[in-house]
Parts: C-alpha cells; sequence; structure tokens
C-alpha cells in the first residue's frame, strides 16, 4: 500500500523470518556464536532464552542456515508439550523423515532414534534438535525424557554427544532447567536475548530500511525513533508493528517523514484494543 510513497521495493517491518531482515546486533550475534559453540564442539546441551517478539526464531534459522554439512540434520519440536511416548515418536519422524506406526511404542520410538545417530554418526555427521516454546514443557517427565535422550551416545568418541539438544523459550525455562540438576548439568551453553538499547534499535531499523532500499534518517525523524524505542521497549516485534503502522500513516498523510506523532498515535490505538 504505501512501498511506491517511500520508494522501497518491499514492506520491510514484516514478522516473517527472512534472511536478508536478520539484524546482528551485539546481543544476537553473541548468543548465535554460543550456540554453533556449543554445537560445532559437540556439545549436548544448550538453552536460548528470550521475551516473545526478541527474534529468536529468525536467529535461529540465521544459526542452521551457518552450521557445515557436517552438522545435520537439524530438527525442530514445535509441540513440546506432547506425553513422552508422544514427543520420542515426534522426535524420531523428524529427524527420520518417516513417519512411525500410531501404536509405536517408548521402546519403538528409541530404537528408530537409535539406529538414526548410529548411521548419522557412522556418516561423520552431528544431529541437532531444537524444541521451541521449551517453556510449556511444564510436566518433569517430558523433561526428563529429554535428558535420558542425551545419554544415547551412538559410539561418538571421547566426550563428544551423537546429537546437540537446543532448548528454546521464555527467559522461566533458565529457572526450569535449573530446578533439574541432571539437566542442567549437561549445559553447556545459556543464551538470554535482552531488549535492544536506543542505539541497537536505531541501527535495526536502518538494517531493514536499507535491504529495501532506503536510508532511516529520509523516512523516520529522530524523535519518533526515540518514540519507537520508549513504546517497544526495545523489542523488534514491536519494533515493526509500530514502524510499519506508522509508515502507513504517514503515507495516508502524504507527509515526507514519520514523525513522533505518527507514532504515538499507532501506540495508542494499540493499546486501547482489548486483549
Amino acid at each position: 500500500m504505501y512501498k511506491s510513497h517511500w520508494n522501497l521495493t518491499e514492506r520491510p517491518f514484516e514478522n516473517w523470518s527472512n534472511e536478508q531482515f536478520y539484524y546482528p546486533s551485539e546481543v544476537h550475534q553473541t548468543a548465535l556464536l554460543k550456540l554453533r559453540y556449543g554445537v560445532e564442539n559437540r556439545r549436548s546441551a544448550a538453552v536460548l532464552c528470550g521475551e516473545s517478539g526478541m527474534g529468536k526464531t529468525i536467529l535461529l534459522d540465521s544459526f542452521a542456515r551457518q552450521l557445515s554439512d557436517d552438522f545435520g540434520p537439524v530438527a525442530q519440536v514445535v509441540f513440546p508439550s506432547l506425553p513422552g511416548e508422544q514427543l520420542l515418536s515426534y522426535i524420531a519422524d523428524q529427524w527420520t523423515g518417516s513417519t512411525g506406526d500410531d501404536s509405536e511404542s517408548m521402546r519403538g520410538a528409541l530404537g528408530r532414534i537409535q539406529t538414526f545417530l548410529n548411521n548419522n554418526v557412522a556418516a561423520g555427521k552431528h544431529a541437532v534438535l531444537i524444541v521451541d516454546e521449551a517453556h510449556l514443557l511444564s510436566d518433569s517427565q517430558q523433561l526428563e525424557t529429554l535428558r535420558l535422550l542425551l545419554n544415547i551416545n551412538a559410539g561418538a568418541e571421547g566426550s563428544e554427544s551423537a546429537w546437540t539438544l537446543i532448548l528454546v523459550g521464555h527467559p522461566t525455562l533458565i529457572s526450569t532447567i535449573e530446578r533439574n540438576r541432571a539437566l542442567d548439568g549437561r549445559m553447556s551453553v545459556k543464551c538470554v536475548l535482552q531488549r535492544l538499547s536506543m542505539e541497537q534499535t536505531a541501527g535495526y531499523i536502518q538494517h531493514r530500511l536499507a535491504a529495501v532500499g532506503a536510508e532511516i534518517d529520509k523516512i523516520f525523524t529522530l524523535a519518533a525513533l526515540e518514540a519507537i524505542q520508549l513504546r517497544s521497549s526495545g523489542i523488534p516485534r514491536r519494533i515493526n508493528r509500530l514502524c510499519d503502522l506508522g509508515l502507513m500513516v504517514a503515507y495516508a498523510e502524504d507527509q515526507s517523514q514519520v514523525d513522533a506523532h505518527h507514532i504515538e498515535g499507532v501506540y495508542n490505538e494499540l493499546v486501547s484494543i482489548p486483549a
């Protein structure tokens, strides 16, 4: 709707996980390097935490793209609240690319996982399992299932693990893991995404605009950027929403820049919408 007005090749503030929009902020790059360290050194487990909207998904996509062919396959569990047996079957399905029998037992799923890991290690590869929304693993049995799964060594040499588990979720996940001392002891890396500073927020917006052929100072005033930082609290998803709506409103008013009053206006509309 507003692309031609701002001379943009596409809308820059969508929440899609698109490689060109990944902003390598200090906090995101530090987490990315930690995760790579954990996997490339064949450690057992790692955890990535951050509030909703902090960019965990786009960071993980960038992480997966940066891994060499020696590290894979990378499987992802998006329904972590499954009961123990179903969770194991789902993991086996994701890694093997085939579906087990509906009546598959835990022993059967473990057998499929063991066979897959044996073959994967024999091929010189290291598998990765990403469990998203892991803060939903409120049942201790689910966490214990994942911990016991880490005991499958599959012929990996020395202290190396045959695969790496990455738990991803809200910051409360850290305390949940720490209450499970055995699992906490397997965590070689812990990453927590902090909110963006004012400087980082400006850099984030500039990066997104540059990806679609624009410059920040030609579109957003300094006052607008300060309002975005204040109202978004440095959370990328909120920044996206405020910037997108700000561009739309300023376009509707045929303005040459987005100013603070545009941001304040869309923010007030957003917070007035009932949850």
